[in-house]
């Protein structure tokens, strides 16, 4: 083999060490650069998630906060924020920070929930920070279908959407996609419940309902004291805090009218039918629920930072509710002397964010010349007597007591027995009210309540919980 041959081979082995030199290198250099990519991407997701666990950390915080100050939204400063605040790790100590914004959703001066935006970080990485937003609320009436404070049978044609709670025992006929439950372990159930014969040692939930795996008997009890609303203090807010206060008539009462444009348009009731009824509670007795004329009295605009309307006489109520609005109908002066509310016409909502709480001292009663399929929305509320429509056994000026369908949207809270169908003959199957029943919860209501809705729970609670990007 030659000289020049051989230093041939020699270059060629080298060029071959040179290439396969730099293609080893290339693919060390990527594998490191892999590697270190790796460690620092999986160092600035570790980062990022102490910055969620800190931004979480405020707004726990800001929870606790409120059990102890409620209704603080300047973290006792009286001034606005952001309030910063360091984070405290149990194992390493002072780690970051978090940075508190915190607004609330008032009505008539009064809190109706309070939103915080709790930013956090690490001192580590202080420009990866992380947002997080929530709602805190008291939970209110709007999570039920019913609460009611006494015995009450739901019979077979009802639908029922959303929780149904009763301190009483229940007979349970009807459908129902939600809990059932009873503050009673046992209870007389009665033929006027439809036990037959009567069984003094019922279940607290009883009947032959499809989903009754859905029944709890006993829970706690609501209290229904606690739910009670403070009918002097809405009297406060319509006078002196934005709202509407309408005085006593000298009449039967008010015929009030919403209108979608946002007035509300109310008249006097001078002259009105009478005729019979019957309750369960008070039996047959004289009523004068039925209009018979009005005269005009004030065409109202809702303020929108206190849509509160607070009646001191009776109401006939009707329309299409034009936003949140609350309505009182009471006598905080006079005791005994409880006004109710008649569910005139038609209630609807004028837009996807309206909504309606309506509270009577006394009943809330369906009335008696009412559409053929009706259909109500809102919360209402019959603190002191009940939520219903009486019995009548004949027509009352040429009216009608038999009525298809009755859909309610929303919740009733009643401190008596609920009845809206009574038993017997002359309609059918039955003898007066609504054949078939159709009852479901708001969830929008839940979420965003009409102004000063009762609270089930002094708590503050995550309503709502989102990250910001």
């Amino acid at each position: 083999m030659s000289t020049f041959q051989s230093n041939a081979q020699k270059g060629t082995l080298l060029v071959l060490v040179l290439v396969f030199g730099a293609v080893f290198f290339v693919m060390a250099a990527s594998f490191l650069n892999y590697f270190v990519s790796q460690s620092e991407l999986q160092k600035s997701k570790y980062q990022l998630g102490q910055a969620r666990e800190i931004a979480e950390a405020g707004l726990n915080y800001y929870k606790w906060y409120l059990a102890h100050y409620p209704d603080d939204v300047t973290h006792g400063t009286g001034v606005p924020g952001p309030y910063t605040l360091p984070y405290d790790d149990p194992e390493l100590g002072t780690i970051g920070e978090y940075s508190l914004e915190i607004a609330s959703s008032t009505f008539c001066g009064q809190v109706s929930s309070i939103e915080i935006t709790s930013t956090g970080h690490t001192y580590e990485n202080p420009n990866m920070a992380q947002t997080i937003y929530a709602r805190y609320a008291r939970p209110t009436v709007a999570e039920y279908a019913y609460i009611i404070n006494s015995n009450v049978w739901a019979g077979a044609d009802r639908t029922i959407i959303g929780p149904y709670h009763s301190n009483g025992g229940v007979r349970m006929d009807g459908t129902n996609n939600s809990t059932v439950t009873s503050g009673q372990a046992t209870w007389n159930c009665t033929s006027s419940f439809g036990c037959s014969p009567s069984d003094a040692n019922a279940d607290g939930v009883v009947g032959s309902g499809p989903n009754f795996d859905l029944w709890t008997f006993p829970s706690t009890p609501i209290n229904f004291t606690g739910l009670t609303v403070d009918l002097a203090l809405m009297r406060d807010r319509a006078e002196n805090g934005g709202g509407i206060y309408i005085p006593p008539s000298g009449d039967y009462g008010y015929r009030v009218t919403f209108e979608s444009d946002g007035d509300v348009v109310v008249r006097v009731v001078d002259r009105t039918w009478s005729h019979y009824e019957y309750s369960s509670d008070d039996g047959w007795y004289v009523a004068r629920n039925l209009i018979r004329d009005d005269d005009p009295y004030a065409t109202y605009t809702l303020n929108e930072a206190c849509p509160l309307i607070f009646v001191e006489d009776k109401v006939w109520l009707e329309g299409e509710v034009p936003g949140k609005v609350t309505i009182a109908a009471a006598d905080t002066d006079t005791p005994g002397n409880d006004f109710s509310i008649i569910l005139h016409d038609n209630i609807t909502y004028a837009t996807a964010s309206s909504g309606l709480l309506a509270i009577a001292e006394e009943d809330v009663l369906v009335g008696y010349d009412v559409p053929n399929n009706m259909e109500l929305n809102g919360i209402f509320i019959a603190q002191n007597g009940k939520f219903g429509r009486n019995r009548y056994t004949s027509s009352v000026n040429g009216g009608d007591r038999c009525r298809n369908s009755l859909t309610i949207h929303g919740t009733i809270v009643s401190n008596g027995r609920v009845g809206t169908k009574w038993s017997g003959s002359g309609c059918g199957g039955y003898n007066s009210g609504f054949d078939i029943r159709y009852n479901s919860y708001d969830r929008d209501l839940v979420n965003d309540p009409p102004p000063l809705a009762p609270h089930t729970s002094d708590d503050f609670r995550f309503i709502e919980w989102r990250e910001m990007y």
